[in-house]
């Protein structure tokens, strides 16, 4: 169990996701698949997308990650081999918050959200004008 709870996530993913186009989809350890083309159903479009692109396969670019420290929000964001992936990992995380520790915590994220596939929240924003 990761210590952010769904509310908070889903609150740094609305701060962090500001085009008004890209729908997303919230997987329960902090992974969000970005929907640059959404069509159907988007849970079920984002699920496929983890399924194959979230489960870490060491020695494959699927193992790689990049992190990125965040300026508006209290953490980070672990990116992968699918520009679209992105896992956040809060400052209460990991112990160690060193790159390579949050890199590997978040992917070690992403590996339980792209197996076990469970959503706890969609954003659809098909049809969104955007503010006003």
């Amino acid at each position: 169990m990761t210590a952010v709870n769904t509310e908070t996530f889903i609150q740094v993913w609305q701060r962090l996701l500001t085009d008004p186009h890209k729908s997303w989809v919230l997987f329960e350890h902090g992974t969000c698949v970005v929907l640059t083309a959404p069509d159907g159903e988007l849970a079920e479009q984002a699920t496929g997308i983890l399924e194959e692109f979230g489960p870490v396969r060491v020695g494959s670019p699927a193992a790689d990650f990049g992190v990125i420290d965040l300026e508006d929000a209290e953490g980070w964001v672990v990116t992968g081999d699918h520009p679209d992936i992105l896992t956040y990992v809060g400052r209460g995380e990991p112990h160690d918050q060193s790159d390579i520790a949050v890199g590997l915590y978040g992917r070690s994220k992403r590996d339980r959200d792209g197996t076990e596939l469970r959503i706890v929240h969609v954003e659809d924003r098909r049809g969104s004008a955007g503010p006003a």
